[in-house]
């Protein structure tokens, strides 16, 4: 198990060295792409452009230039930004981050509970009227894109109703949990309940589908012929073991949204978090904050991915063999 691990730590560090790699030669390499040009700005004469490039190093050959970026992106961790001279990369990470944590987990939290439920009560009730009605309202949750569902919340919290039914809604924006873990709480709730909807849809239905196919393994007739009563029987058996391929769906759908997947709803809740940071570093292509929010949405879900291998390794010995 532990050679396993070590392996699987080991290329998580060439995928992220590789993913660096690649996001370094499209933005700096890539025919017609001229970071020099974009700083100094439209009109900018041959020496300005020349002093551009030597004052930001765009002049030196392309491996010392990625070396030169790692180095004070990882080691020094004084890389500055291209647009807002003057302005280091890694704090703006780390100021975004608690944003998009918050977001995401409880969001995730949201969806697990109301994913298992939903699954488990339709699974529970096949055969029924509540099995295909929970199931529509999976896949209409499914299907309603997130900022469509957002703009629609915002409309009838922010707008319509806002001085009536819903005037406990604060603004749109973002409050940390230290400074007010109420107000944290409440500006968070839409956002919550909006990401939620989507993924409690799909694992409400993917759930189903495992408990079904459970209920007719051996183990469970051999636990129903013991006598065990069908509620036992649906949670401490077919439950338990249909949720392994939940826990890695989760792994790596929390590693995408806290690496920035969670950007519509950003955008749309006006939360500052790694999502919206992207978003606006590649409208203006600052490139130094490009690679570090790549960076960091690339180390968690790779280390999602990772984490949910060797938990796969612990469960089932075969994996380490792979």
């Amino acid at each position: 198990m532990t050679r396993f691990v070590l392996r699987r730590l080991a290329s998580t560090v060439l995928v992220l060295f590789t993913i660096s790699v690649v996001t370094f030669l499209i933005f700096f390499a890539t025919p017609g792409v001229d970071p020099a040009a974009r700083i100094a700005g439209r009109n900018a004469d041959p020496a300005t452009l020349a002093q551009v490039r030597h004052t930001f190093g765009l002049d030196r050959p392309l491996p010392i230039r990625y070396l030169l970026m790692m180095d004070h992106l990882l080691v020094r961790h004084d890389l500055t930004s291209y647009v807002n001279r003057g302005t280091e990369v890694i704090p703006q990470i780390l100021q975004a981050a608690p944003v998009t944590l918050s977001l995401v987990i409880g969001a995730a939290v949201i969806w697990m509970l109301l994913g298992v439920l939903f699954g488990t009560i339709s699974a529970a009730t096949h055969g029924s009227v509540a099995d295909p009605v929970m199931m529509v309202v999976g896949v209409v949750g499914v299907s309603v894109p997130t900022y469509w569902l957002g703009e629609v919340v915002n409309l009838v919290t922010q707008d319509k109703w806002h001085s009536g039914a819903f005037s406990w809604v604060p603004p749109l924006g973002y409050v940390s949990l230290t400074a007010n873990p109420a107000e944290w709480a409440l500006h968070l709730l839409f956002p919550w309940l909006t990401l939620a909807v989507l993924y409690a849809g799909i694992y409400a239905r993917v759930l189903r589908g495992e408990i079904l196919e459970a209920l007719n393994e051996d183990y469970v007739r051999t636990a129903r012929a013991k006598g065990l009563s069908e509620r036992r029987v649906l949670v401490a058996h077919a439950l338990r073991c249909s949720l392994i391929p939940i826990v890695a769906l989760f792994g790596l759908d929390f590693g995408a949204l806290v690496g920035g997947a969670a950007l519509l709803n950003e955008v749309v809740f006006g939360l500052p978090g790694v999502g919206l940071l992207t978003y606006n570093s590649l409208q203006d292509l600052d490139l130094p904050v490009i690679m570090a929010c790549v960076l960091y949405a690339a180390f968690f879900v790779v280390l999602a991915n990772a984490l949910v291998d060797i938990v796969y390794a612990a469960i089932d010995p075969r994996v380490r063999r792979a």
